[in-house]
């Protein structure tokens, strides 16, 4: 048992520390005002006063124990590592007067919550908040999970201090998760949509498939079921269920017979989850529809999402798929850019900054979606493979967890992906 000695309490604090120690340190810990119940052994002094017993201190910057969300001063500085020797680690909320260099506390809080994405900003052509206004974007620490290279930090201090304290923590995790947004390139799209295809570039391959002599473009479906045989990792899919086509919802229709064959034959073998439309972002009972859809085709209870185009806001959408049943979201990433949104390689639950919470909606973040690497980093496929095995071994080097991103119509036929479908078969070969 860990006893951290704080003058003050809070929600902040409370949820900060459940996440680094109870969750990320596999060790119990309590919180106490009181310091007459402290011992020599396993106290943190999260305080300014000095303590009369052995206790590691870490003195408070004060985010935690304030009640409102304002601009932070936030000078970013480098610190000696514990483990590595002639090793610098990046980190925000500096005290040199503390056992450990920066308010490891406040400053993970600062990153877990997304701090940032409540104050005032500038959004991007998609609405979002944009990468390029992040504090990890703009202190180059966004391609590195760094709460959790600080988490290895703070256990290596503790050890040195404490010598008998031990730890249990999380192994390393991968999820392979696939966003199914266009299920077909022509098929199942109904006359008048493929018309209008031929119209505005005529197309023989769209003639064949429609003909039946050719697999469409966009299914890859029995080449992903292959991939994942003799694989012990988690694979999820994500449909996009719109009732209504729109400029970003393109997709099959969810009343279509083979859309619904698709869902329900993918559903038996793989966990399923919503892609919440673009246009169910605004509207609550939209959201809800596509939902209750989703089940209806599956079969299953959904309790999973993934944003369609990572277009989300706080607190808004959490909210409202927390008001919906959504227990899991995996949305935690940018639609921009590859790289660890809220510096963190592993799930956390939901802090509402608003209601000063801890809400009942857990988050998985991805750090890799092909989309990124394709359309907005215009990187090449050997340039990708090296990028998608960088964000693997991030992760696996400090035990957290690795979610990908891939679309269908990446692993499929289509000219323009060629390279990506032998690419991802090797990356999952390594995971095998």
């Amino acid at each position: 048992m860990l006893t951290i000695y704080s003058e003050h309490t809070s929600p902040r604090l409370e949820y900060i520390c459940n996440v680094l120690f109870k969750e990320q340190l596999g060790i119990d810990f309590k919180i106490t005002k009181n310091d007459s119940e402290l011992k020599d052994n396993f106290t943190i002094n999260y305080s300014n006063q000095r303590l009369t017993i052995n206790a590691f201190q870490i003195i408070p910057h004060g985010l935690l124990f304030e009640n409102n969300i304002q601009e932070q001063e936030i000078d970013v500085f480098r610190f000696k590592s514990f483990i590595k020797e002639n090793k610098k680690e990046i980190a925000f909320f500096k005290n040199p007067l503390s056992d450990f260099p920066f308010d490891i506390f406040s400053a993970a809080f600062y990153l877990l919550s997304r701090y940032e994405e409540y104050l005032p900003y500038e959004k991007d052509s998609y609405g979002r908040f944009s990468h390029k206004q992040s504090l990890a974007y703009q202190n180059e620490f966004l391609e590195i999970p760094l709460v959790n290279i600080w988490i290895q930090e703070l256990k290596q201090a503790l050890i040195l201090k404490f010598k008998s304290i031990e730890f249990k923590e999380p192994k390393f995790k991968t999820i392979l998760s696939y966003d199914i947004d266009i299920a077909w390139s022509y098929k199942n799209k109904g006359l008048l949509r493929n018309i209008g295809g031929f119209l505005k570039n005529f197309d023989v391959d769209r003639l064949k498939v429609m003909l039946g002599l050719k697999k469409d473009p966009f299914d890859a479906y029995e080449f992903m079921d292959g991939l994942h045989k003799n694989i012990h990792t988690e694979i999820i899919y994500f449909f996009l269920v719109a009732q209504s086509i729109s400029k970003y919802d393109k997709n099959i229709s969810p009343e279509n017979k083979q859309m619904k064959q698709l869902i329900a034959s993918t559903s038996a073998k793989y966990k399923v989850g919503l892609h919440p439309s673009w246009k169910s972002n605004n509207y609550q009972t939209i959201l809800n529809n596509e939902k209750e859809a989703l089940e209806n085709i599956s079969g299953k209870n959904i309790s999973g999402s993934r944003q369609h185009y990572i277009q989300f806001r706080l607190p808004e959408t959490f909210e409202h798929l927390i008001n919906v049943g959504i227990k899991k979201d995996y949305s935690m990433g940018y639609g921009s850019i590859n790289g660890f949104r809220a510096s963190f390689a592993g799930s956390f639950y939901w802090y509402h900054l608003k209601k000063e919470q801890t809400t009942s909606l857990r988050l998985f973040p991805f750090c890799f979606m092909d989309a990124n690497s394709f359309y907005e980093q215009f990187q090449d496929v050997a340039t990708t493979s090296m990028e998608l095995m960088h964000y693997k071994n991030e992760c696996q080097k400090v035990n957290g967890l690795f979610v990908s991103i891939f679309h269908n119509n990446f692993l499929g036929t289509d000219k323009q992906f060629s390279g990506w479908a032998a690419m991802y078969a090797e990356f999952i070969s390594q995971l095998r």
